[in-house]
């Protein structure tokens, strides 16, 4: 409603107005009404997280020889809830980034390095049964003969496709270098037959994504297959400390390509996963760890030019959201409620591992719950005591005191 009343002429009125006020705001204030409501508590894309241990995974004790990554987001098929993921199966722990040149046949270098894709199924969406590995790594030299990690599931006329990274080269020599590959079933319990190419070309040398195409997600959108992906930039040769990363689009008519990148990639300029879903008649993002925008649902009318739509905190790490219209092209998102995601700080130093969990949230459309849309979340103190200085800081901090 322009021009809506106001208290005094020309002060901002007690009770909130439904649109902005016809009289000079502050920046702040101008900007409180971009949002999908200028009250946090009534944004369709604003949304507090819950979390929940799942049942059903053993993770041998967390000694870090079993870890499961990267969920897929969840799909309902057969009566029962599908989920595909990345899982570890080693001797030992990974040795980690720096010591990836001391990396075997059979010990990983990192947490996804030496990893198949499995999947489990689960009536209630809280208890899941581990049914077996999904899609297997080839034999070398073809694609993915290293480690096949980070799946999403796209159902396309009464068939499944799986997309993933299929690494050609141990992680962590180079950094993530590695293409897009995608598998094939008429049933979501297999068999998987794999291409064995890459379906997503790399950009051009010095291009943002001349190295990697990470995270593959499909949704179908205006009748086509919209696949979203990462790729960290600004990288390698140079220190792996100064990367960046940003989300691109490449669009197809048919699951095994060819994709086209958009031309206005990247199309997301923050965000180290990609956790994208239909919302009314675009696509909604979420933005988490990387970036000056992590930590933010985005939101774009065309499913390509996103702008902020909330603030978030606690965000779920590599959120598969549970998306029943992912697939339909309905051109009226209803948004999500639930889904899983990963924490990768399950084990210590010596025991890396990723545990699944299932998120709960209100980002939907046709279902209220104010509890999920409360803005203040209070932590214990152990929380944040848990960031606490490392050595190095505090020496520095103990080099800088005053003279008495």
């Amino acid at each position: 409603m322009p021009g809506a009343a106001v208290g005094g002429e020309g002060v901002f009125p007690h009770k909130m107005p439904e649109s902005k006020p016809d009289i000079e705001l502050s920046s702040a204030m101008e900007r409180m009404f971009d949002y999908p409501a200028p009250r946090a508590q009534d944004n369709e894309l604003f949304s507090q997280f819950k979390f929940t241990r799942l049942k059903g995974f053993d993770y041998r004790d967390g000694d870090g020889t079993v870890s499961r990554r990267d969920p897929s987001r969840p799909i309902r098929a057969n009566g029962r809830y599908y989920v595909w993921y990345t899982k570890r199966d080693s001797p030992r722990p990974p040795l980690g980034v720096k010591r990836a040149a001391e990396a075997t046949d059979t010990i990983p270098s990192t947490d996804w390095d030496l990893s198949e894709i499995w999947y489990a199924t689960s009536e209630d969406g809280f208890t899941w049964e581990e049914k077996g590995v999904a899609v297997r790594r080839p034999e070398k030299p073809a694609i993915g003969w290293r480690s096949v990690a980070t799946p999403d599931i796209l159902v396309w006329k009464g068939k499944y496709y799986l997309y993933y990274q299929a690494f050609v080269e141990t992680s962590g020599i180079r950094g993530d270098v590695c293409p897009v590959s995608v598998s094939w079933s008429e049933s979501p319990d297999g068999p998987w037959t794999p291409t064995l190419r890459q379906v997503v070309p790399f950009g051009e040398k010095g291009e943002w994504d001349q190295d990697a195409i990470h995270d593959p997600q499909p949704v179908v959108y205006k009748g086509k297959i919209h696949l979203y992906y990462k790729s960290a930039y600004n990288k390698w040769p140079d220190h792996r400390q100064d990367y960046a990363v940003a989300q691109g689009l490449a669009v197809a008519e048919d699951p095994l390509g060819p994709f086209v990148k958009h031309r206005l990639n990247p199309v997301l300029n923050s965000g180290h996963e990609t956790t994208y879903f239909p919302f009314k008649e675009g696509m909604a993002a979420m933005a988490i760890k990387d970036g000056n925008e992590h930590s933010t649902m985005q939101y774009a009318p065309d499913g390509v030019n996103f702008e902020i739509a909330s603030v978030l905190t606690l965000t779920p790490t590599a959120a598969g959201p549970f998306t029943p219209d992912a697939f339909t092209g309905s051109g009226n998102g209803r948004g999500v409620t639930w889904g899983l995601c990963h924490f990768i700080n399950a084990g210590d130093r010596d025991h890396q591992h990723t545990i699944l969990a299932r998120f709960d949230c209100d980002l939907s459309l046709d279902w209220h719950d104010p509890a999920m849309k409360q803005t203040g979340i209070w932590h214990r103190p152990e929380v944040y005591f848990s960031q606490g200085l490392t050595r190095e800081q505090r020496q520095r901090i103990a080099t800088q005191r005053p003279e008495p």
